[in-house]
């Protein structure tokens, strides 16, 4: 099985974390570059989810999902507020799981400052809507890897500046939907480290010909099985996989058996964004080469 190089990640970013100003020709890619016989990784949907007391985009659940998967990357959504702040959010309205009502982008950062989370089960929790910035600073505090999912109403280019000003590159992987997207934000910052969707080979073709260097990219292959040649032609170039078993095919392995994490490993995949990280995590553990 083809994994990523985690550990060495993982010593790189102590080291790197040490430092108040580092360079940025030291950054992310070259520490993100696919190999053999390392572990496959998860990546917990939203920071985590689907569990009691524990609301998604969270920082109190991320730090639940940590503790009990100290290698665990967590997807974030990032949201704006009408004042300009940046904020977690996944929904475009606050009902869902906050206290509060209306659009995040027509409230202020005082007044959903003020507002409680609730989780999936709608329980109010005790805990706070969290800023970006908190955020950024809890990764870099504990070496934790986020996949930055930005809101169609804010503009990419404001958040990897607001990532850089924070000194956060080497934290974070900037999730793009479109090749362009990925161009720019690479033309903006050659170290920047993006998930591009790669589904087949058309896609693969685009990356190809994007002028991104493959050690900028993590393949987001989605959120079904592709090819295996797929895998292999990414691995080749040095690019991890990650697949996102959200929704379908975590549903399929919570009804037919949790060993389909290891079967879909060893088809080639790194990294699992899922809906179940911690039962993944309990499935992988029995995964051998």
């Amino acid at each position: 099985m083809k994994k990523l190089l985690l550990p060495y990640l993982l010593l790189s970013l102590l080291f790197v974390g040490c430092k108040v100003n580092y360079k940025q020709e030291d950054t992310t890619p070259t520490k993100f570059t696919y190999t053999e016989n390392s572990e496959v990784l998860i990546s917990a949907h939203r920071g985590g989810k689907g569990y009691p007391g524990y609301p998604e985009n969270c920082l109190e659940t991320m730090q639940y999902i940590k503790k009990n998967i100290p290698n665990a990357l967590f997807e974030i959504d990032v949201a704006k507020s009408k004042d300009g702040v940046l904020l977690l959010m996944h929904d475009n309205s606050l009902e869902r799981t906050t206290t509060g009502s209306g659009s995040v982008d027509q409230n202020s950062w005082e007044t959903m400052s003020q507002l409680t989370l609730k989780d999936d089960f709608d329980s109010i929790v005790p805990f706070k809507i969290p800023l970006f910035k908190e955020v950024l600073d809890w990764a870099k505090k504990e070496n934790a890897i986020l996949t930055v999912d930005i809101k169609r109403s804010v503009d990419p280019t404001e958040v990897l500046q607001f990532i850089e000003d924070n000194n956060a590159l080497e934290q974070t992987i900037i999730i793009t939907y479109a090749i362009e997207t990925a161009q720019k934000l690479y033309q903006r910052n050659p170290n920047v480290m993006l998930s591009v969707s790669i589904r087949n080979m058309e896609e693969f073709n685009r990356a190809a010909d994007s002028g991104i260097p493959w050690a900028n990219m993590v393949a987001f292959t989605g959120t079904r099985l592709s090819d295996v040649s797929l895998y292999d032609q990414l691995h080749d170039k040095g690019v991890i996989c990650m697949l996102g078993t959200l929704g379908n095919l975590d549903k399929r392995a919570a009804a037919r058996g949790d060993h389909l994490y290891r079967d879909w490993a060893k088809l080639g995949i790194d990294v699992f964004a899922t809906d179940r990280p911690l039962e993944t995590q309990k499935a992988l553990i029995t995964h051998k080469n």
